[in-house]
Order: C-alpha cells, then structure tokens, then sequence
C-alpha cells in the first residue's frame, strides 16, 4: 500500500506556507521573554504576565471573529492574518532601533499575534477542508504535523544561534519574514474558493459569537474531545515553566543539556506523524484515536521523578519522547476526525471556539500552576498536574459511530479543481 501521496499543486503551496510559518515561529521560540530580559531588564513576573495576557486577551479580541470569518472566504482572510502579524512583529525592531521599545508594546504585539493565530488557524482548518479530498484529509494533517515537529525541533536550537551572534531581535525579524512567506505561499494557490456559506443576518449577534461552542457542546462526538484536548494541553504547556526552573535550577542542568533534552524527543514527533496514516489503515481511526490519545497521557507524571546527572537527562529525554510519539500520532487522526464531523458551515466558528478555548485554559492553568509551585515547590505541581492527565483519557469517546460526517446542504466542493498534480 502506497503512503506517500500526491495532494496536487495547491496542497503544495499550502503545505510551504504553513512550513514558512512553523519554521520562524519556533525559530523565535520564547523570543518575546527573551526580549523582555535582555533588553527591557523585566522582571520574572513581568515575563509571566507577557505570556498568560497574551493568551487570555488574544483569545478575548477572537471571539466575535468567529462568525465574522465564517461567511467570508477564507483564503483573503488567511493573507489578511500573515501581513498583520508581519506589521505588528517588525514594530518591535523598529521602535528598538528608535530606543522608544517598551514592555507594554511587547504586550500589545504579543497580543496581536496571538488573536491573529486564532483567526488564521480557523480559517485555514475550513480551507483545507475545502482544498483537499474528504480521504486525503488525514495525508493532509499528517504532513502538517510532521513539519511542526521538525520546525520544533530545529527551530529553538538555530534561534539560540541566531541571538547568540546577531542579537536578541533577530528571530523577531525571522518570524516576521516567515509570515510573508507565508502570505506569498497563499497567494499562489490558484484554485477557486467555494462560495462560504450565506450571511443569516446583516448584523451579529451575540448567539452568532457562541455558536460555536453551542455547536461543540451539542455534539456528541466533539464534546468529549474538546474537553479533552483543553485540560491534556492546557495542563502540559501549565508545566513548562516549572520544568524549566526545575531543571536548570534546582537539578543544575545547563541550557544546552535543557535545549537537547527537548530537542530529541521531538524526532518522535515525526515519527508519530508518519506512523498515524498506516495505523489507520490497519486498526481503524477510532482505534487509532483512543489508543494514542490514552497513550499520551501516561507519560508527564513521569517528569516529577526527574533526577540530577546523565540518568537524570537519558529519563526526561525518554519521557518526552514518549509523550511526543503518542502526540504526533494522536494529533493529525484528531485533527482529521474534528473536520469530518463538523459542518462545513460551521468549521470556522468551531475552530475559533476550539482555539479561544484552549487558549484561554491554557493561560489559565499556567497562572494557576505558577502559584501552586510557589506554594509546594516545582516538582509537587508538576506531580499533580500528571495525575489529573491520567484521568484525561475517559474524556476520549469511548464507542466508534458508524454516521457519516458532516458537510453543508450545499456541494461545498463547487469550483474548485481535483488535485492531480505532484507535490
């Protein structure tokens, strides 16, 4: 059986703007924080309020976008996104090269890009959609994932590099350049956009704000799985600082040794991408689903036991590693399984609610888990939020359900050309 698969010339370009983007997003990994320290001299709970409000009120500002975007093409929208958060990084070098950079423009740009992330990620779910046959979805996420993960694992190393000899902006500049790459990439696709579905009213409404999570939590199939992406994710990134001060502080590791610990594992990232397409074929995508979904949730309790030394680095290596296979493979069949069970007409205000959600928790735990450390010590707060992961998976849907998925009235496909060519 073949696994290498041909998704035509328009998935080509898609597929580069999406790798344009991914590589100068982690190539200024932690660029912000980075800033904040070295240049503005911030404090560490400046840099703690920098990360949480960008979360919390980028989500706050993408709320009433959902359905704003829903009935609109989406392709114009996601150039609109790239070119917004190119203007707003390059503020930043700029007013530095000014000498008038300050924290709170730090603050409002990181903002800015993170209500943008949100926009262009839920357009760009229901474009896909559209692009793409409905059984080439899974090929489709799955090639996503696979250049996240090596965007991550490349990406912060090289950044390192980058500030170490050019100066502490310059992944900045990098992420700024990768969104217009990222804009030119979807310029160029030159397939017709189906028509989006038909405005219900010429104003908004508040209940046209929250349909989307109306849509989630009715849903049968998504409602469990919303609640679980939400607390698994939003409780891993909670525990990334306190890893941090973990490791480098109290067990005396060194950057780089922090650096290689969360580099590595991330070659299983690709190898879970790569394996999720043939699993599927094999056990079936809900199978597949639950089995990596209850996978990946055994792993970060394990991060409490941390020791100092070479055993100490070989164990959080194997450790994520772990946890990163089961998410490469658990990533792309979800992702696939969220768009095949969500309307066509209702893709976008979805994903925005997905998003705002995971966003907003995220932001949530994270301050939540930064306060529970200075009461119990990084290593207790770390040990409870594995604990809570190991209750995850019974939000996982626990029977495979034979309906079809779900599409719009209309032929949503109208226009646009079957991908023939090689990509």
């Amino acid at each position: 059986m073949r696994y290498r698969q041909a998704l035509g010339r328009e998935f080509g370009w898609l597929w580069a703007a999406y790798a344009a983007s991914a590589a100068g997003t982690w190539l200024a990994f932690d660029a912000f924080p980075l800033t904040a320290v070295m240049v503005l001299h911030s404090s560490t709970a400046q840099v703690s309020v920098l990360s949480a409000v960008s979360l919390a009120v980028g989500a706050l500002i993408a709320m009433p976008l959902g359905p704003w975007v829903e009935f609109r093409r989406k392709r114009p929208v996601m150039v609109a996104m790239d070119l917004l958060r190119l203007l707003a990084l390059l503020t930043v070098p700029a007013a530095y090269a000014l000498g008038g950079l300050s924290f709170a423009q730090l603050v409002v740009v990181s903002v800015v890009v993170a209500a943008a992330n949100i926009v262009f990620n839920a357009a760009s779910g229901a474009y896909l959609k559209a692009l793409v046959r409905p059984d080439d979805l899974l090929v489709a996420n799955g090639r996503f994932e696979s250049t996240m993960w090596t965007a991550t694992a490349l990406g912060p190393p090289l950044g390192g590099v980058a500030i170490g000899v050019l100066g502490p902006l310059t992944t900045v500049v990098m992420n700024a350049v990768s969104f217009l790459l990222s804009a030119l990439g979807i310029r160029a696709i030159r397939s017709h956009e189906p028509q989006p579905p038909a405005r219900p009213a010429q104003r908004f409404t508040m209940a046209d704000v929250v349909e989307g999570w109306r849509y989630i939590l009715r849903h049968p199939r998504l409602r469990p799985l919303f609640f679980n992406t939400g607390l698994v994710n939003g409780l891993i990134m909670a525990t990334m600082p306190l890893l941090a001060v973990l490791l480098l502080r109290d067990l005396g590791f060194s950057p780089w040794q922090y650096g290689l610990a969360f580099g590595v594992p991330c070659i299983g990232g690709l190898i879970g991408s790569r394996l999720a397409r043939p699993l599927v074929a094999r056990f079936g995508q809900h199978r597949v689903m639950l089995t990596s979904g209850t996978l990946r949730a055994c792993w970060s309790l394990g991060l409490a036991f941390i020791g100092p030394g070479p055993l100490g680095l070989l164990l959080i290596i194997v450790i994520e590693f772990g946890l990163i296979t089961c998410m490469g493979v658990f990533t792309p069949v979800f992702a696939t399984y969220r768009l095949e069970h969500t309307a066509t007409d209702r893709v976008t205000r979805t994903l925005s609610a997905w998003s705002i959600t995971s966003s907003a928790t995220t932001a949530t735990l994270t301050v939540c888990w930064g306060l529970l450390a200075g009461l119990t010590g990084p290593r207790t707060a770390i040990a409870l939020a594995g604990v809570l992961i190991l209750t995850t998976p019974v939000l996982l849907p626990r029977r495979a359900h034979d309906d079809a998925p779900q599409t719009s009235p209309e032929p949503v496909r109208e226009g646009v050309r079957p991908p023939t060519a090689t990509s």
